[in-house]
């Protein structure tokens, strides 16, 4: 029997059209992301907008700009963090300093936007219902990727008039590279959306496949100067550098991201055509027949495991990576006044190899505190998901609840830095008891987010993912505020302005106590809070 002989109740959703409501669910993601999208947008476009002021104030010659950027160039440390030198106009020392890390977060909305609208929407349930409207199939997964197109075009276009001043063709370039990474992004997590049985999980993937990116590409910039590494060509951030901004511009490497993005968006529909509303290709492993999670501790540890080692994972390696150029980094400065006082602004007064080292044990403090948030806001998805009202309806009290999760979330971070201190110490082959000490000296800080994290779940439950923006603020003033020379009022609005930087430096341990003292008020304030609301229904 055909399907136009089918009665009505038993015709597809859609009336058998693949695609219809697209336009509807279009409007309602753009609509519940009034807000995201444009602080996503704005906040990438003021990072590149505050880039040329700030490096004219430090190379206000042609002279010093060439300068630099041969020193730069040169220098195997650098070009991992930030990729090679092209050329000495200021915009492409923009696009050098700011770039890498404009794409990673592109790349990072993009994710979180898709896997909001596909893997979210039916953990929730909403989307089932939704399907049994006059909605199409494909119809969900079309829409998500479309809102990513408009995020990732508006990005573009604010990325383009940022850097305008600069030259267009340049500024151009540098917006259509950050777009394309973007959806490449996006479409890369709408498969993963369709492979893994939770957000959580097609997040960790999308997350996975970023830093495997981003080493890729900082392995293939380490190894040559020019960007021509394979190892660099085989990430899609090495590809978006390629594009070569105001330093010979290569349009045709948009092609490869056309065709990779159209490629994964393909795969994406394939796969959600051939699985049921809610399934997944990579299926959980079944439990245990019997329950051997015997109190809300254990059940948060089971939840949470996973995470935890991924981060791990990549932990490890990256500290190795960063410890083995840290030998490199006094080559560049013996002879760079400007830029040795970019490094020591990130890492103190102390040896430039030090500085370098504490540096990274900043950079790898302020991601151990993202990964302290996305422990906290498990609270959160067990909330919103329904998960946690059935497990406090039994002799389980919150505080004990939210304990499980809390201690994951504040000794969570201590391992992914103790394995960060031996990965520094691996590749860096100095003394391990230094470089512990310098890891160890970013917890505060990074207990200090996690407990703003969860006092505004606490307080705010449906604004709790703006510990996001919270952790992602910090991660910004660290990044950039020292090459931008930002004010004392703004540098000490993120916590890890106020740790030791260590190794090499005398601490002061005064700044690292009062870190504490205000988690754990903080933290109080939130358990308080949390005791008597209401849970959201």
């Amino acid at each position: 029997m055909s399907a136009a002989a089918l009665p009505a109740t038993a015709r597809p959703a859609g009336g058998g059209r693949p695609f219809a409501g697209t336009g509807a669910l279009y409007r309602l993601a753009l609509r519940r992301d009034r807000v995201l999208i444009p602080l996503w947008v704005l906040g990438i476009g003021g990072l590149l907008a505050a880039g040329p002021p700030g490096l004219a104030a430090l190379y206000s010659t042609a002279a010093e700009r060439a300068q630099a950027a041969a020193g730069m160039s040169g220098n195997s440390s650098l070009r991992a963090l930030y990729g090679p030198v092209l050329d000495d106009s200021l915009g492409a020392l923009v696009v050098w300093r700011y770039g890498v890390v404009a794409a990673v977060l592109t790349a990072v909305m993009s994710l979180l936007l898709v896997v909001r609208h596909t893997r979210d929407e039916e953990e929730s349930g909403r989307q089932e219902m939704v399907s049994s409207a006059m909605v199409g199939r494909r119809a969900p997964l079309t829409a998500a990727l479309l809102t990513a197109v408009t995020a990732n075009l508006a990005v573009a276009l604010v990325a383009t008039a940022a850097l305008g001043g600069e030259g267009l063709r340049g500024a151009l370039a540098h917006g259509l590279a950050l777009g394309a990474t973007g959806l490449l992004f996006a479409a890369a997590a709408a498969t993963a959306a369709q492979l893994t049985e939770s957000a959580r999980l097609a997040r960790g993937l999308g997350a996975a496949l970023l830093g495997a990116a981003f080493v890729l590409r900082a392995a293939g910039d380490a190894a040559r100067d020019d960007g021509s590494s394979p190892l660099t060509w085989l990430s899609p951030l090495g590809w978006a550098q390629n594009i070569r901004p105001f330093a010979g511009e290569r349009w045709w490497v948009l092609a490869l991201f056309a065709a990779a993005t159209l490629a994964l968006a393909a795969l994406a529909h394939t796969l959600a055509a051939r699985r049921d509303l809610g399934a997944s290709f990579l299926a959980a492993r079944p439990g245990a027949p019997e329950g051997r999670l015997g109190t809300p501790g254990a059940l948060a540890r089971r939840l949470q495991r996973g995470t935890l080692l991924g981060w791990t994972l990549a932990f490890a390696p990256a500290a190795v990576l960063f410890g083995s150029l840290a030998d490199g980094a006094g080559a560049l400065l013996e002879d760079d006044d400007s830029t040795r006082e970019i490094l020591i602004r990130l890492g103190g007064e102390q040896a430039i190899t030090d500085a370098f080292l504490a540096a990274m044990t900043g950079v790898l403090g302020i991601l151990a505190a993202l990964y302290a948030v996305a422990a906290v806001l498990r609270l959160h998805t067990e909330e919103t998901a329904h998960r946690a009202e059935p497990l406090l309806a039994h002799p389980v009290g919150r505080l004990r609840w939210a304990a499980g999760h809390l201690l994951i979330a504040f000794a969570g971070p201590a391992v992914l830095l103790t394995a960060a201190a031996l990965g520094l110490a691996l590749g860096h082959g100095r003394d391990l008891p230094a470089l512990l000490l310098g890891c160890l000296a970013q917890l505060p800080a990074v207990w200090t987010l996690a407990a703003v994290a969860f006092t505004l779940y606490a307080f705010l439950p449906r604004a709790a993912p703006a510990g996001w923006a919270i952790a992602t603020l910090c991660l910004l003033i660290g990044w950039v505020g020292p090459v931008l020379d930002l004010p004392a009022v703004v540098m000490d609005l993120s916590p890890f302005t106020h740790v030791p930087k260590l190794p090499g430096a005398d601490p002061n341990w005064a700044p690292v106590a009062a870190l504490v003292v205000v988690a754990a008020a903080v933290l109080a304030a939130g358990l308080a809070r949390l005791r008597r609301r209401d849970l959201l229904t």
